[in-house]
């Protein structure tokens, strides 16, 4: 078999200097393009799949991430946490 297409293997050590705890300090942590938001937390959250197949509808193109984050804010925002917590059923229709 004919390995010419192949790069040679090295045995150097890589290229790249080490990283230091200084330049852990100056980066700028990113998720995607932009940089990382300090005021969210990342957390596990179970929803019927109804509701995020409604959110994704909803959202088209964009987040529906943010849009669950937006549409949550404004219920507290209006305080319309709905009644059905109040009496103890958890689920309903959406």
């Amino acid at each position: 078999m004919n390995n010419s297409y192949s790069s040679e293997i090295s045995d150097d050590y890589d290229e790249y200097p080490e990283v230091t705890q200084d330049d852990l300090d100056r980066a700028v942590f990113r998720s995607g393009l932009r940089p990382a938001t300090s005021d969210k937390q990342k957390i596990t959250l179970l929803l019927d799949a109804a509701l995020i197949e409604y959110f994704k509808a909803e959202a088209g193109e964009a987040d529906y991430q943010k849009l669950i984050n937006d549409t949550l804010r404004w219920a507290i925002e209006h305080k319309n946490l709905g009644s059905s917590t109040e009496s103890g059923d958890s689920e309903s229709e959406i």
